[in-house]
């Protein structure tokens, strides 16, 4: 069994929101198109796929099981290539 490459910007989103006070815990090794992390703040829990921003779009396309995931599930998941992408979910959903 191969290990899951990580995204490059996997680590330094983690970074960031572990910096903000956010629980990070990393599940990109589930696989399975599990989301690559699961955030937590505040009592509200986010899982991020996270896809690489420097990559072509081609690059960006969710797989065919991150896909059947994202169709699946009938919580919230988000795909997001920037700590300021996700920054911006979390802040939306305490306007709420």
């Amino acid at each position: 069994m191969r290990a899951k490459r990580i995204d490059a910007n996997q680590n330094e989103i983690v970074n960031q929101l572990r910096k903000i006070g956010a629980s990070v815990f990393i599940t990109s090794m589930v696989g399975k198109g599990f989301p690559d992390i699961v955030v937590g703040l505040r009592g509200i829990n986010f899982l991020i796929e996270l896809k690489d921003s420097s990559k072509p779009n081609s690059a960006k396309k969710l797989t065919a099981d991150e896909q059947a995931f994202f169709d699946t599930w009938q919580g919230t998941v988000y795909k997001c290539e920037t700590f300021h992408e996700i920054l911006q979910i979390i802040s939306k959903q305490y306007k709420t």
